[in-house]
């Protein structure tokens, strides 16, 4: 069973490549994720990762990891505070912020930092559901 404080961290990146395939996925092709000299001319001055692909990392820490097989990812809120790129390393952090032991539920703060600079990239909350571990 999981407690309030319980925390979980990952380390992650995409490449081009990947960013690409999701663009295939999802049918956003916005040239700002793949194509680098569109992006060149923007304030962003590279492609950058789709959020909702950097997202995908949560619902598959959520799904497989914290708290993992047999959870159902209700919810996300996400706050997409600097652009990320890819072929860098960022870390994933998830702490269980509160439970709610008659739904079976728990609010998970969702993280995304950058590794190297520690800056704080994407802020947020996510809630869970697992009969078996809240």
């Amino acid at each position: 069973m999981y407690a309030v404080g319980d925390s979980y961290e990952i380390d992650f990146s995409f490449s081009q490549e990947q960013v690409n395939d999701f663009c295939k996925i999802s049918g956003d092709f916005n040239p700002l994720h793949w194509d680098a000299h569109f992006a060149a001319q923007t304030v962003f001055k590279k492609p950058i990762i789709h959020g909702a692909l950097v997202a995908s990392v949560f619902s598959r820490v959520m799904g497989m990891e914290f708290p993992g097989q047999g959870s159902v990812y209700i919810s996300q809120l996400s706050e997409f505070k600097r652009p990320l790129y890819v072929d860098v390393v960022y870390q994933a952090k998830f702490k269980v912020i509160s439970i709610d032991t008659l739904k079976h539920t728990a609010e998970i703060q969702t993280q995304v930092f950058d590794k190297e600079r520690g800056k704080l990239m994407v802020d947020g909350v996510g809630k869970a559901m697992n009969a078996e571990k809240f």
